[in-house]
């Protein structure tokens, strides 16, 4: 299967850093589980279905990291450890308490958002037009590529990238590095640097 970055029409498939902040700013807002569940999706590149599994045996603090279960791989139980921002911990630990729930077997298995996967598409979806999110990228999948994009950009190796996001085929990940970075924008000022003056009305 071809991946791309881009729709038909040309339209980029991501969130611009500008536009991943406004959406934490808007989530934040709505708080509460919506916010605690926008925020896991905007700060690990998980796909909408691997945070609505979560649970909070799977929240590891002490490593820093949430452990997801990949569930796009034929095999089953295949987790992952993604890095997460310390104070992303403290917020989901406000919410939904579970360091208390770890010392109860019961509550320790079940998962923090019990919602449907149409109710947390319904949410994302909400915060997103909340923080004016251009709509031909108003869906949560678009979270997921600029946690790519913006990990790419930022120099990340490409096999730490497709652990992240739990790739099978580095092939799938390598779509990232197809966007324009700040090296390549250096690079093709240099092809226009003595005509752009040239462009006044």
């Amino acid at each position: 299967m071809d991946y791309s970055l881009y729709d038909p029409s040309g339209r980029r498939k991501y969130l611009l850093p500008i536009e991943r902040k406004r959406f934490l700013e808007a989530a934040l807002e709505a708080r509460g589980k919506t916010a605690s569940f926008c925020a896991v999706l905007v700060l690990s590149g998980a796909r909408i279905s691997e945070v609505l599994a979560l649970t909070p045996e799977r929240i590891d603090e002490a490593n820093g990291a949430i452990n997801f279960e990949t569930l796009k791989q034929r095999k089953k139980g295949q987790i992952r450890a993604v890095p997460v921002p310390r104070e992303l911990l403290l917020f989901l630990d406000g919410v939904h308490h579970f360091v208390e729930a770890r010392r109860d077997p019961e509550r320790e298995r079940k998962r923090l958002w019990t919602w449907s996967r149409t109710t947390a598409w319904r949410r994302v979806k909400g915060v997103m037009r909340k923080a004016s999110t251009p709509s031909y990228v108003s869906q949560p999948k678009s979270l997921r590529h600029a946690f790519g994009v913006e990990a790419t950009l930022e120099s990340v190796s490409i096999t730490m990238v497709q652990r992240w996001l739990g790739h099978a085929d580095i092939e799938t990940t390598t779509i990232y590095t197809t966007v324009v970075g700040r090296e390549e924008r250096v690079l093709a000022k240099k092809t226009w640097k003595g005509l752009v003056k040239s462009l006044r009305f």
